[in-house]
C-alpha cells in the first residue's frame, strides 16, 4: 500500500528529497502544492520529480458519501474510507470559527457506555494520513460553502480511542501542526482521551496541544460501569500520569463530565471533586448527556445542569457548560456510530 501525501511532515519530505536526489528547493513548493495550490507543482517542481513522486505516493483523500446539516449548523460528513469502511467527521459553529471533530479509529474498542460508538466495536485504527484528509476535507467544504471562513480548529473527539492508537495520531498532530503543511496552533487542537495509559504515557513525546480526559465520575464504581477501561487503568494512576505532562503557562488540563440524570450529580459528586482537582490545573467541562437509540441514560434539565454548577464554583473549581450541538442528527458528542460490516481489529 502506498503512503499518503498526507502523512509526512516537511521534515520528513526533506529527507525524501535528499534521499532521492530530488531537488530541495522544490520541497518547500511541493508542500504549497499539497496544501494550498497545486499549480505550483507545474511552476516549480520538474516533472520527472512529480511523476517519481506520483507512482510512490497516494494522493487520495477519504470520500464524502453523505452530507447532514443541524438546524443550529453543525455539519456531519460521513466518509468512506479506501476499504469501503466509514468514519464521521463533524464540524461544529462556535461564534465566528468552526471546530472539527475528527475520527482517530474505525469505531471503537473502549465500549463506554455513554457512547454510541463504542457499540460499533473496533475494525481499524486510521493513519495518519487518513485523519489528515479529514481536515482537509472539513476546511474544504467550509472554503467552497461559507463567505468567509477562518481555519478551524480541532478537536480529536470523533470515533474511537485516539491514545489507543498513538502513533498515528501524533504523526498526524505533528503534520498539522507543521508551519509549512497545516499550521494550526498548538492551542487549537484538542486530544480527548477516556484514560487509555499506555498513550498518556506517551503524551510528552507529542507537539504540544491541548488535553482532555473524559473523566465523568469520581467514584470507581460508577466509572467502572460508563468507561470499562477504568478498571485496568484506574482513574488515580491516570490523574498521577496526566500531572507529569508538562503544561504551557495558563494551559490546563480539561475534565470533562458528562452529567447524566439521577446518576453523577449529587452533593457527594460535588465533594468528590473538589477533593480531586481543586488543587489541579484543572478546567471542569460539563458536558449534557446526549441521548442515542437504545441508551439506558437520560439528560438532567437545565434546572439540574445550572445546580450542580453552582456547586461546584462554590467550591471554586474552574467550571464551563458545554452547548449540546447536532444532537439532532446524531453529530454531538457521544452520538458518532457508522452501521458497517467488516473484520475486527485485534490489534493494539
Amino acid at each position: 500500500m502506498k503512503t499518503s501525501i498526507y502523512s509526512l511532515t516537511s521534515h520528513d519530505w526533506g529527507h525524501y528529497f535528499e534521499d532521492k536526489g530530488f531537488n530541495q528547493a522544490g520541497v518547500k513548493y511541493w508542500l504549497d502544492g499539497i496544501y494550498r495550490d497545486s499549480s505550483q507543482w507545474s511552476r516549480h517542481v520538474a516533472s520527472s520529480t512529480i511523476k517519481a513522486l506520483r507512482n510512490h505516493f497516494d494522493f487520495n483523500l477519504p470520500e464524502i458519501v453523505k452530507t447532514q446539516e443541524s438546524d443550529d449548523g453543525t455539519i456531519k460528513f460521513q466518509l468512506q474510507l479506501q476499504d469501503h469502511l466509514e468514519v464521521e467527521t463533524v464540524l461544529i459553529p462556535f461564534y465566528k470559527r468552526y471546530t472539527v471533530c475528527l475520527s482517530t479509529q474505525v469505531g471503537c474498542g473502549m465500549k463506554c457506555s455513554f457512547c454510541y460508538t463504542g457499540t460499533q466495536g473496533l475494525k481499524r485504527h486510521l493513519s495518519a494520513g487518513e485523519i489528515v484528509g479529514q481536515y482537509i476535507l472539513a476546511y474544504s467544504w467550509l472554503q467552497k460553502n461559507m463567505s468567509s471562513v477562518i481555519k478551524p480548529n480541532i478537536v480529536f473527539m470523533g470515533q474511537g480511542e485516539p491514545l489507543h492508537n498513538y502513533i498515528e495520531v501524533k504523526k498526524a498532530i505533528e503534520v498539522l501542526n507543521d508551519s509549512k503543511c497545516l499550521a494550526i496552533g498548538h492551542r487549537q487542537m484538542t486530544l480527548s482521551t477516556v484514560g487509555f495509559l499506555p498513550g498518556i504515557k506517551e503524551l510528552p513525546t507529542f507537539p504540544k496541544i491541548n488535553l482532555a480526559l473524559s473523566l465523568h465520575s469520581p467514584f470507581p464504581s460508577q466509572r467502572n460501569e460508563l468507561i470499562p477501561i477504568n478498571q485496568k487503568y484506574q482513574l488515580d494512576e491516570v490523574l498521577d500520569e496526566l500531572d507529569k505532562v508538562p503544561l504551557l503557562k495558563r494551559q490546563f488540563i480539561t475534565y470533562e463530565y458528562l452529567m447524566i440524570k439521577n446518576f453523577n450529580m449529587t452533593d457527594d459528586h460535588v465533594e468528590a471533586l473538589s477533593a480531586k482537582f481543586g488543587h489541579r490545573k484543572a478546567l471542569m467541562n460539563l458536558i449534557p448527556f446526549n441521548p442515542f437509540p437504545g441508551a439506558k441514560w437520560d439528560r438532567p434539565s437545565i434546572e439540574e445542569i445550572d445546580l450542580f454548577k453552582k456547586k461546584l464554583v462554590h467550591k471554586k473549581l474552574r467550571v464551563m457548560v458545554r452547548g449540546t450541538k447536532g444532537d439532532d442528527i446524531l453529530a454531538a458528542c457521544g452520538q458518532l456510530k457508522i452501521n458497517q460490516m467488516a473484520r475486527t481489529y485485534d490489534g493494539g
